[in-house]
């Protein structure tokens, strides 16, 4: 089963994370399919970038979204639409 979670790449005390789409079965460090944006917890304001049409198609094909990447997915969409 493939996931969409987080993946961590930043240092001890300036973490950042990858999202990605990975087996379920795999380490959070480990083996990943895709790179599909960033997260950076530090950063003031907009501290995300998602690539939204590969992300609705791994939801397609059945990719389960962890609970912290469900919730940046929902704060973009709120901001995309407060945009619009």
């Amino acid at each position: 089963m493939v996931t969409i979670r987080l993946r961590k790449a930043g240092c001890t005390n300036a973490p950042s994370f990858r999202i990605v789409a990975a087996d379920s079965r795999s380490p959070r460090d480990g083996r990943f399919i895709e790179i599909l944006g960033s997260y950076d917890p530090k950063k003031a304001g907009e501290n995300y970038i998602l690539k939204q049409d590969r992300i609705d198609y791994w939801r397609g094909q059945g990719a389960v979204v962890s609970d912290s990447v469900a919730n940046i997915i929902r704060r973009a969409a709120k901001a995309s639409k407060a945009e619009a």
